[in-house]
Protein backbone atom coordinates (compact mmCIF):
# COMPACT_ATOMS: atom_id res chain seq x y z
CA UNK A 1 0.00 0.00 0.00
CA UNK A 2 1.39 3.34 -1.33
CA UNK A 3 1.96 5.34 1.89
CA UNK A 4 1.42 9.03 1.97
CA UNK A 5 3.55 11.65 0.35
CA UNK A 6 5.35 14.21 2.76
CA UNK A 7 6.66 17.10 1.14
CA UNK A 8 10.04 16.09 3.35
CA UNK A 9 10.13 13.16 1.68
CA UNK A 10 10.07 14.79 -1.59
CA UNK A 11 12.92 17.40 -0.81
CA UNK A 12 15.10 14.18 0.68
CA UNK A 13 14.55 12.53 -2.50
CA UNK A 14 15.46 15.25 -4.86
CA UNK A 15 18.91 16.43 -2.98
CA UNK A 16 19.64 12.28 -2.91
CA UNK A 17 19.31 11.69 -6.43
CA UNK A 18 20.10 14.83 -7.94
CA UNK A 19 17.14 16.51 -8.56
CA UNK A 20 16.75 19.74 -7.41
CA UNK A 21 19.43 21.28 -5.13
CA UNK A 22 19.48 24.25 -3.07
CA UNK A 23 21.31 27.44 -4.78
CA UNK A 24 24.48 28.71 -3.13
CA UNK A 25 24.39 25.45 -1.34
CA UNK A 26 28.23 25.84 -0.38
CA UNK A 27 27.47 29.50 0.91
CA UNK A 28 24.62 28.74 3.31
CA UNK A 29 22.13 29.02 0.18
CA UNK A 30 19.84 31.29 -1.19
CA UNK A 31 16.29 31.59 0.25
CA UNK A 32 13.55 30.65 -2.27
CA UNK A 33 16.14 29.83 -5.07
CA UNK A 34 16.99 26.36 -6.10
CA UNK A 35 19.20 24.63 -8.90
CA UNK A 36 18.16 21.41 -10.96
CA UNK A 37 20.44 18.70 -11.06
CA UNK A 38 21.04 16.02 -13.74
CA UNK A 39 17.90 14.34 -13.19
CA UNK A 40 16.01 17.83 -12.28
CA UNK A 41 17.41 19.73 -15.16
CA UNK A 42 16.06 16.22 -17.59
CA UNK A 43 12.92 15.79 -15.73
CA UNK A 44 11.79 19.92 -16.19
CA UNK A 45 12.89 19.88 -19.55
CA UNK A 46 10.43 17.10 -20.37
CA UNK A 47 8.09 18.73 -18.48
CA UNK A 48 8.53 21.76 -21.04
CA UNK A 49 8.53 19.91 -24.28
CA UNK A 50 5.21 18.21 -22.77
CA UNK A 51 3.50 21.39 -22.63
CA UNK A 52 5.17 22.98 -25.53
CA UNK A 53 3.95 19.32 -27.64
CA UNK A 54 0.14 20.34 -26.54
CA UNK A 55 0.36 23.75 -26.96
CA UNK A 56 2.04 24.41 -29.84
CA UNK A 57 2.93 21.55 -32.21
CA UNK A 58 -0.29 19.37 -31.92
CA UNK A 59 -2.28 22.86 -32.49
CA UNK A 60 -2.36 24.44 -35.81
CA UNK A 61 -3.94 27.49 -34.28
CA UNK A 62 -0.76 28.17 -31.79
CA UNK A 63 2.20 29.96 -32.80
CA UNK A 64 5.45 30.20 -30.61
CA UNK A 65 7.47 33.17 -28.76
CA UNK A 66 10.20 33.82 -27.09
CA UNK A 67 10.38 37.67 -26.31
CA UNK A 68 12.84 39.10 -23.76
CA UNK A 69 13.06 39.28 -20.67
CA UNK A 70 13.46 43.33 -20.51
CA UNK A 71 11.24 45.58 -21.88
CA UNK A 72 10.25 48.92 -22.68
CA UNK A 73 9.37 50.37 -19.16
CA UNK A 74 6.55 51.82 -20.60
CA UNK A 75 4.96 47.77 -21.19
CA UNK A 76 4.27 47.84 -17.30
CA UNK A 77 3.03 50.89 -16.97
CA UNK A 78 0.37 49.72 -19.50
CA UNK A 79 0.28 46.17 -18.17
CA UNK A 80 -0.65 47.91 -14.49
CA UNK A 81 2.27 46.59 -12.95
CA UNK A 82 4.31 49.44 -12.52
CA UNK A 83 1.43 51.46 -10.17
CA UNK A 84 -0.28 48.19 -8.75
CA UNK A 85 1.86 45.09 -8.36
CA UNK A 86 2.32 45.45 -5.11
CA UNK A 87 1.15 43.19 -1.93
CA UNK A 88 0.06 44.98 1.66
CA UNK A 89 2.79 43.92 4.20
CA UNK A 90 2.76 43.72 7.94
CA UNK A 91 4.86 42.89 10.64
CA UNK A 92 4.20 40.74 13.80
CA UNK A 93 5.45 42.68 16.40
CA UNK A 94 6.43 39.81 18.88
CA UNK A 95 8.54 37.91 15.87
CA UNK A 96 9.44 40.08 13.24
CA UNK A 97 8.04 37.82 10.75
CA UNK A 98 6.78 39.88 7.32
CA UNK A 99 3.74 38.51 6.19
CA UNK A 100 0.72 39.34 3.46
CA UNK A 101 -2.21 41.14 4.96
CA UNK A 102 -4.70 38.97 2.55
CA UNK A 103 -2.92 35.90 3.91
CA UNK A 104 -3.41 36.23 7.65
CA UNK A 105 -7.27 35.82 7.48
CA UNK A 106 -7.78 32.47 9.68
CA UNK A 107 -8.82 29.41 7.43
CA UNK A 108 -8.42 31.10 4.11
CA UNK A 109 -6.54 29.39 1.45
CA UNK A 110 -3.61 31.04 -0.22
CA UNK A 111 -3.68 32.69 -3.67
CA UNK A 112 -0.78 33.06 -5.69
CA UNK A 113 -2.50 35.87 -7.60
CA UNK A 114 -1.90 39.58 -6.45
CA UNK A 115 -4.49 41.72 -4.91
CA UNK A 116 -4.53 45.50 -5.90
CA UNK A 117 -3.57 47.30 -2.71
CA UNK A 118 -6.78 49.42 -2.28
CA UNK A 119 -9.18 46.11 -2.05
CA UNK A 120 -6.63 44.64 0.38
CA UNK A 121 -6.66 47.62 2.61
CA UNK A 122 -10.43 46.34 3.71
CA UNK A 123 -8.41 43.56 5.53
CA UNK A 124 -6.06 46.36 7.17
CA UNK A 125 -9.04 47.54 9.54
CA UNK A 126 -9.36 44.07 11.56
CA UNK A 127 -5.86 43.14 12.22
CA UNK A 128 -6.10 42.92 15.94
CA UNK A 129 -7.67 39.39 15.18
CA UNK A 130 -5.46 38.05 13.04
CA UNK A 131 -3.08 35.46 13.60
CA UNK A 132 0.67 35.92 13.23
CA UNK A 133 1.60 32.07 10.83
CA UNK A 134 5.03 32.33 12.49
CA UNK A 135 4.69 32.70 16.22
CA UNK A 136 0.85 32.55 16.85
CA UNK A 137 0.87 35.58 18.65
CA UNK A 138 -2.90 37.74 17.85
CA UNK A 139 -3.57 41.27 16.82
CA UNK A 140 0.37 42.23 17.61
CA UNK A 141 1.24 43.49 14.10
CA UNK A 142 2.08 46.86 12.49
CA UNK A 143 0.38 49.40 9.98
CA UNK A 144 0.31 47.80 6.63
CA UNK A 145 2.83 48.94 3.77
CA UNK A 146 3.13 48.13 0.19
CA UNK A 147 6.08 45.98 -0.79
CA UNK A 148 6.75 46.23 -4.74
CA UNK A 149 7.47 42.55 -6.58
CA UNK A 150 9.00 43.64 -9.21
CA UNK A 151 12.65 43.69 -9.48
CA UNK A 152 14.41 46.71 -10.40
CA UNK A 153 17.80 47.08 -12.27
CA UNK A 154 19.62 50.16 -14.51
CA UNK A 155 19.97 49.48 -18.38
CA UNK A 156 22.76 51.92 -19.66
CA UNK A 157 26.54 52.43 -19.60
CA UNK A 158 26.16 56.32 -19.27
CA UNK A 159 24.44 58.54 -17.19
CA UNK A 160 23.13 60.20 -20.36
CA UNK A 161 21.69 57.17 -21.60
CA UNK A 162 20.86 54.93 -18.13
CA UNK A 163 17.11 54.34 -17.46
CA UNK A 164 15.57 51.88 -14.91
CA UNK A 165 14.16 48.94 -16.49
CA UNK A 166 12.33 45.66 -14.36
CA UNK A 167 12.53 41.94 -14.69
CA UNK A 168 9.84 40.74 -15.99
CA UNK A 169 7.34 39.77 -13.31
CA UNK A 170 5.00 37.48 -16.64
CA UNK A 171 5.83 36.67 -19.42
CA UNK A 172 2.38 37.46 -21.31
CA UNK A 173 3.51 40.84 -21.49
CA UNK A 174 5.39 39.82 -24.24
CA UNK A 175 3.32 38.10 -25.85
CA UNK A 176 0.82 41.24 -26.16
CA UNK A 177 3.65 43.54 -27.00
CA UNK A 178 4.41 40.97 -30.31
CA UNK A 179 0.79 40.43 -31.10
CA UNK A 180 0.96 42.91 -34.70
CA UNK A 181 4.25 41.54 -35.36
CA UNK A 182 2.95 37.30 -35.15
CA UNK A 183 0.13 39.26 -37.26
CA UNK A 184 1.97 40.10 -39.67
CA UNK A 185 4.68 38.12 -40.35
CA UNK A 186 2.48 35.07 -40.41
CA UNK A 187 -0.80 33.75 -41.77
CA UNK A 188 -2.59 33.21 -38.48
CA UNK A 189 -6.29 34.77 -37.75
CA UNK A 190 -8.36 35.08 -35.24
CA UNK A 191 -9.08 32.95 -33.33
CA UNK A 192 -4.92 31.71 -32.17
CA UNK A 193 -2.66 31.87 -29.79
CA UNK A 194 0.67 32.65 -28.83
CA UNK A 195 2.96 30.42 -26.28
CA UNK A 196 5.88 31.01 -24.73
CA UNK A 197 7.86 29.31 -21.72
CA UNK A 198 10.63 31.85 -20.04
CA UNK A 199 11.94 32.84 -16.57
CA UNK A 200 9.78 35.07 -14.64
CA UNK A 201 10.61 37.37 -11.08
CA UNK A 202 8.85 38.41 -8.40
CA UNK A 203 10.01 39.59 -4.98
CA UNK A 204 7.46 37.79 -2.98
CA UNK A 205 6.43 38.81 0.71
CA UNK A 206 6.73 35.09 1.41
CA UNK A 207 8.00 32.12 -0.49
CA UNK A 208 7.42 28.85 0.91
CA UNK A 209 7.49 24.87 0.17
CA UNK A 210 10.90 24.36 -1.57
CA UNK A 211 10.24 24.98 -5.47
CA UNK A 212 6.24 26.09 -5.26
CA UNK A 213 7.00 29.47 -4.75
CA UNK A 214 10.03 31.09 -5.42
CA UNK A 215 11.26 34.88 -6.68
CA UNK A 216 12.90 33.00 -9.91
CA UNK A 217 10.35 31.16 -11.53
CA UNK A 218 9.41 29.71 -15.09
CA UNK A 219 6.09 30.38 -16.68
CA UNK A 220 4.33 28.41 -19.83
CA UNK A 221 1.62 30.90 -20.87
CA UNK A 222 -0.36 31.66 -23.98
CA UNK A 223 -2.61 34.27 -24.84
CA UNK A 224 -5.55 32.72 -26.75
CA UNK A 225 -7.18 35.88 -29.02
CA UNK A 226 -10.37 35.32 -30.09
CA UNK A 227 -13.62 37.59 -31.36
CA UNK A 228 -15.71 38.79 -28.52
CA UNK A 229 -19.11 37.17 -27.74
CA UNK A 230 -16.72 33.56 -28.33
CA UNK A 231 -14.60 34.02 -25.57
CA UNK A 232 -17.02 32.19 -22.55
CA UNK A 233 -16.94 28.78 -25.38
CA UNK A 234 -13.03 29.49 -25.32
CA UNK A 235 -13.17 30.38 -21.49
CA UNK A 236 -14.42 26.37 -21.30
CA UNK A 237 -12.21 25.31 -23.84
CA UNK A 238 -9.01 25.79 -22.73
CA UNK A 239 -10.14 24.62 -19.10
CA UNK A 240 -10.83 21.08 -20.37
CA UNK A 241 -7.21 20.90 -22.31
CA UNK A 242 -5.11 22.21 -19.69
CA UNK A 243 -6.55 19.82 -16.81
CA UNK A 244 -6.97 16.69 -19.08
CA UNK A 245 -3.40 17.58 -20.29
CA UNK A 246 -2.51 17.31 -16.27
CA UNK A 247 -3.99 13.82 -16.27
CA UNK A 248 -2.48 12.62 -19.86
CA UNK A 249 0.94 12.85 -18.00
CA UNK A 250 0.22 11.20 -15.10
CA UNK A 251 -1.50 13.18 -12.39
CA UNK A 252 -3.93 11.26 -10.69
CA UNK A 253 -7.61 12.76 -11.09
CA UNK A 254 -8.48 12.67 -7.26
CA UNK A 255 -5.56 14.90 -6.66
CA UNK A 256 -6.81 17.83 -8.96
CA UNK A 257 -9.82 20.18 -9.17
CA UNK A 258 -11.04 23.34 -9.98
CA UNK A 259 -11.61 26.45 -8.01
CA UNK A 260 -13.50 29.49 -9.34
CA UNK A 261 -12.40 32.82 -8.21
CA UNK A 262 -14.47 34.83 -6.35
CA UNK A 263 -15.85 38.46 -7.84
CA UNK A 264 -13.76 40.21 -4.78
CA UNK A 265 -11.10 38.31 -5.61
CA UNK A 266 -10.46 38.59 -9.85
CA UNK A 267 -8.08 40.24 -10.98
CA UNK A 268 -8.42 43.88 -12.35
CA UNK A 269 -7.91 42.60 -16.12
CA UNK A 270 -10.42 39.43 -15.71
CA UNK A 271 -13.99 38.91 -16.73
CA UNK A 272 -13.54 34.97 -15.03
CA UNK A 273 -10.78 33.27 -13.60
CA UNK A 274 -10.41 29.48 -12.49
CA UNK A 275 -7.42 27.65 -11.05
CA UNK A 276 -6.52 24.11 -11.41
CA UNK A 277 -5.37 23.00 -7.99
CA UNK A 278 -3.72 20.28 -6.79
CA UNK A 279 -3.34 18.06 -4.07
CA UNK A 280 0.01 19.24 -2.78
CA UNK A 281 1.48 17.66 0.94
CA UNK A 282 1.51 21.03 2.68
CA UNK A 283 -0.35 24.64 3.50
CA UNK A 284 -3.73 25.12 4.99
CA UNK A 285 -6.28 22.09 3.16
CA UNK A 286 -3.16 21.21 0.84
CA UNK A 287 -5.71 22.13 -1.99
CA UNK A 288 -3.14 24.70 -4.22
CA UNK A 289 -2.82 26.92 -7.38
CA UNK A 290 -1.56 24.62 -9.92
CA UNK A 291 -2.53 26.77 -12.86
CA UNK A 292 -5.21 29.50 -13.76
CA UNK A 293 -7.04 30.22 -16.77
CA UNK A 294 -8.02 33.43 -17.00
CA UNK A 295 -10.76 35.52 -19.23
CA UNK A 296 -8.62 38.69 -19.68
CA UNK A 297 -11.00 40.32 -22.39
CA UNK A 298 -9.30 42.80 -24.35
CA UNK A 299 -8.22 44.77 -21.33
CA UNK A 300 -4.45 44.30 -22.35
CA UNK A 301 -4.48 44.88 -25.96
CA UNK A 302 -6.13 48.32 -25.56
CA UNK A 303 -3.80 49.23 -22.45
CA UNK A 304 -0.68 48.95 -24.73
CA UNK A 305 -2.96 51.22 -27.74
CA UNK A 306 -3.00 53.32 -24.93
CA UNK A 307 1.00 53.24 -23.87
CA UNK A 308 2.12 53.42 -27.85
CA UNK A 309 0.37 56.99 -27.55
CA UNK A 310 2.48 57.82 -24.21
CA UNK A 311 6.06 57.53 -25.52
CA UNK A 312 6.53 61.42 -26.18
CA UNK A 313 5.29 62.12 -22.52
CA UNK A 314 7.66 59.25 -21.00
CA UNK A 315 11.01 61.14 -22.65
CA UNK A 316 9.57 64.61 -22.31
CA UNK A 317 9.28 63.75 -18.38
CA UNK A 318 12.81 62.29 -18.14
CA UNK A 319 12.02 58.84 -18.33
CA UNK A 320 10.11 58.86 -15.02
CA UNK A 321 7.39 56.16 -14.85
CA UNK A 322 5.30 57.89 -12.00
CA UNK A 323 5.13 61.42 -13.71
CA UNK A 324 3.25 59.50 -16.92
CA UNK A 325 -0.13 59.06 -17.12
CA UNK A 326 -1.63 57.06 -19.89
CA UNK A 327 -3.52 58.49 -22.78
CA UNK A 328 -7.01 58.60 -22.57
CA UNK A 329 -8.43 55.79 -25.31
CA UNK A 330 -9.12 57.28 -28.74
CA UNK A 331 -12.72 57.20 -30.04
CA UNK A 332 -11.83 54.81 -32.87
CA UNK A 333 -9.65 52.18 -30.50
CA UNK A 334 -11.48 49.52 -32.30
CA UNK A 335 -8.87 50.42 -35.41
CA UNK A 336 -5.89 50.69 -33.17
CA UNK A 337 -2.29 49.40 -34.43
CA UNK A 338 -3.04 46.39 -32.18
CA UNK A 339 -6.72 45.67 -33.32
CA UNK A 340 -7.93 42.56 -36.09
CA UNK A 341 -9.75 42.83 -39.19
CA UNK A 342 -11.51 40.08 -40.54
CA UNK A 343 -11.40 40.22 -43.89
CA UNK A 344 -14.33 37.60 -44.33
CA UNK A 345 -16.41 39.24 -41.78
CA UNK A 346 -15.64 42.74 -42.60
CA UNK A 347 -15.15 44.26 -39.78
CA UNK A 348 -12.65 45.24 -36.90
CA UNK A 349 -12.27 44.54 -33.46
CA UNK A 350 -9.85 44.35 -30.18
CA UNK A 351 -9.74 40.99 -29.84
CA UNK A 352 -10.45 38.90 -26.44
CA UNK A 353 -8.08 36.49 -24.77
CA UNK A 354 -7.75 33.73 -22.97
CA UNK A 355 -4.76 32.67 -20.91
CA UNK A 356 -3.66 29.09 -19.54
CA UNK A 357 -0.94 30.43 -17.26
CA UNK A 358 1.09 27.56 -15.50
CA UNK A 359 4.62 27.34 -13.56
CA UNK A 360 6.83 24.90 -14.99
CA UNK A 361 8.46 24.50 -11.38
CA UNK A 362 5.48 24.05 -9.79
CA UNK A 363 4.52 21.20 -12.49
CA UNK A 364 7.49 19.51 -12.12
CA UNK A 365 6.68 19.67 -8.13
CA UNK A 366 3.32 17.86 -8.94
CA UNK A 367 4.32 15.26 -10.87
CA UNK A 368 7.26 14.42 -8.17
CA UNK A 369 4.36 14.85 -5.79
CA UNK A 370 2.12 12.28 -7.83
CA UNK A 371 4.86 9.76 -9.39
CA UNK A 372 6.32 9.21 -5.41
CA UNK A 373 5.79 5.72 -4.27
CA UNK A 374 6.85 3.57 -1.20
CA UNK A 375 5.96 -0.10 -1.26
CA UNK A 376 7.22 -3.31 0.84
CA UNK A 377 9.03 -5.54 -1.43
CA UNK A 378 10.54 -9.09 0.27
CA UNK A 379 10.57 -7.10 3.62
CA UNK A 380 12.24 -3.67 2.33
CA UNK A 381 11.24 -1.01 1.10
CA UNK A 382 11.18 0.22 -2.44
CA UNK A 383 11.60 3.64 -3.25
CA UNK A 384 9.74 4.67 -7.23
CA UNK A 385 8.75 7.62 -8.69
CA UNK A 386 5.80 6.48 -11.15
CA UNK A 387 6.46 8.88 -13.49
CA UNK A 388 4.90 8.79 -17.35
CA UNK A 389 7.00 7.82 -19.70
CA UNK A 390 7.29 11.18 -21.81
CA UNK A 391 8.71 13.26 -18.62
CA UNK A 392 10.73 10.49 -17.17
CA UNK A 393 14.30 11.86 -16.96
CA UNK A 394 15.97 8.52 -17.83
CA UNK A 395 13.89 6.34 -20.51
CA UNK A 396 15.66 3.26 -20.28
CA UNK A 397 19.35 1.60 -18.40
CA UNK A 398 21.14 -0.83 -19.40
CA UNK A 399 23.12 -3.11 -17.24
CA UNK A 400 25.88 -5.92 -17.98
CA UNK A 401 25.29 -8.86 -14.94
CA UNK A 402 28.77 -9.00 -14.39
CA UNK A 403 31.91 -7.27 -15.41
CA UNK A 404 33.19 -9.97 -17.48
CA UNK A 405 32.73 -12.36 -20.48
CA UNK A 406 32.46 -9.86 -22.59
CA UNK A 407 28.96 -8.31 -21.37
CA UNK A 408 29.86 -4.63 -20.14
CA UNK A 409 30.97 -5.10 -24.09
CA UNK A 410 27.85 -5.75 -25.66
CA UNK A 411 25.57 -3.53 -22.82
CA UNK A 412 27.83 -0.32 -23.80
CA UNK A 413 27.45 -0.68 -27.55
CA UNK A 414 23.44 -1.47 -26.97
CA UNK A 415 23.69 1.79 -24.55
CA UNK A 416 24.98 4.10 -26.99
CA UNK A 417 23.13 2.54 -29.78
CA UNK A 418 19.83 3.74 -27.98
CA UNK A 419 21.12 7.00 -26.74
CA UNK A 420 20.41 7.71 -30.10
CA UNK A 421 16.65 7.66 -29.84
CA UNK A 422 16.38 7.84 -26.01
CA UNK A 423 18.11 8.92 -22.47
CA UNK A 424 19.89 6.57 -21.53
CA UNK A 425 21.87 5.37 -18.49
CA UNK A 426 24.27 2.66 -17.88
CA UNK A 427 25.37 1.60 -15.29
CA UNK A 428 27.66 -1.69 -13.98
CA UNK A 429 28.15 -0.85 -10.52
CA UNK A 430 27.21 -3.11 -7.75
CA UNK A 431 24.54 -6.06 -7.29
CA UNK A 432 22.38 -5.42 -10.23
CA UNK A 433 18.85 -5.80 -7.89
CA UNK A 434 20.89 -2.23 -5.78
CA UNK A 435 20.83 -0.54 -9.69
CA UNK A 436 17.11 -1.92 -10.62
CA UNK A 437 16.67 0.27 -6.65
CA UNK A 438 18.22 3.65 -7.89
CA UNK A 439 16.57 3.26 -10.90
CA UNK A 440 13.34 3.17 -9.67
CA UNK A 441 13.93 5.98 -7.67
CA UNK A 442 14.66 7.85 -10.76
CA UNK A 443 11.74 6.81 -12.23
CA UNK A 444 13.40 5.04 -15.09
CA UNK A 445 10.32 2.87 -17.14
CA UNK A 446 12.92 0.11 -18.09
CA UNK A 447 15.71 -1.95 -17.56
CA UNK A 448 17.93 -3.78 -19.81
CA UNK A 449 19.99 -6.16 -18.82
CA UNK A 450 22.61 -8.09 -20.99
CA UNK A 451 23.62 -11.59 -18.95
CA UNK A 452 25.17 -15.27 -19.79
CA UNK A 453 22.03 -16.35 -21.63
CA UNK A 454 22.80 -12.98 -23.88
CA UNK A 455 26.26 -14.62 -24.99
CA UNK A 456 23.99 -17.86 -25.94
CA UNK A 457 21.11 -16.84 -27.97
CA UNK A 458 21.29 -12.94 -28.01
CA UNK A 459 18.70 -11.80 -25.89
CA UNK A 460 18.45 -9.54 -22.71
CA UNK A 461 16.25 -9.16 -20.18
CA UNK A 462 13.82 -6.13 -19.99
CA UNK A 463 12.45 -5.19 -16.90
CA UNK A 464 9.39 -2.90 -16.72
CA UNK A 465 9.64 -0.36 -13.25
CA UNK A 466 6.18 -0.48 -11.71
CA UNK A 467 5.59 -4.12 -12.14
CA UNK A 468 8.96 -5.16 -12.04
CA UNK A 469 8.04 -7.70 -14.43
CA UNK A 470 10.46 -9.13 -16.42
CA UNK A 471 10.99 -10.57 -19.93
CA UNK A 472 13.66 -11.96 -22.24
CA UNK A 473 13.60 -10.12 -25.97
CA UNK A 474 16.06 -10.22 -28.65
CA UNK A 475 18.42 -7.32 -28.40
CA UNK A 476 18.27 -6.58 -31.72
CA UNK A 477 14.77 -5.59 -30.68
CA UNK A 478 15.16 -3.86 -27.78
CA UNK A 479 14.76 0.01 -29.42
CA UNK A 480 11.58 -1.01 -30.91
CA UNK A 481 9.84 -2.45 -27.63
CA UNK A 482 11.14 0.94 -25.69
CA UNK A 483 9.41 2.66 -28.66
CA UNK A 484 6.19 0.99 -28.73
CA UNK A 485 5.96 0.65 -24.68
CA UNK A 486 7.24 4.05 -24.03
CA UNK A 487 4.82 5.83 -26.34
CA UNK A 488 7.47 8.67 -27.05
Amino acid sequence: MAKLTKLDDIVSLCKRRGFIFQSSEIYGGLASCYDYGPLGSELKRNVRNAWWKSMVQMRDDVVGLDSSIFMHPLVWKASGHADKFADLVTVCQKCNTRSRVDHLTEGAEEHTEHIDPELAAKDAKNLDKKVCPACGAVGKFSAPMEFKLMFQTEMGANVDDQMKVFLRPETAQGIFANFRNVLDSTRVKVPFGIAQIGKSFRNEVTTKAFIFRTREFEQAEMEFFCEPGTDEEWYKHWKEQRFQWYVEYGIKKENLRFRDHDPDELAHYAKACVDVEYKFPFGQGDWQELEGIANRTDYDLRQHQRGMRTINDWYENGRDLTKVTLKEEAEDYHKGPLSFFDDQEKKRYIPYVIEPSAGIDRSTLAFLVDAYDEEEVKGKTRNVLRFHPAIAPIKAAVFPLVKKEGMPEIAGKLSNDLKKHFACFYDEKGAVGRRYRRQDEAGTPYCVTVDGQTLEDDTVTVRERDSMDQQRINIDQVKSYLRENLDI
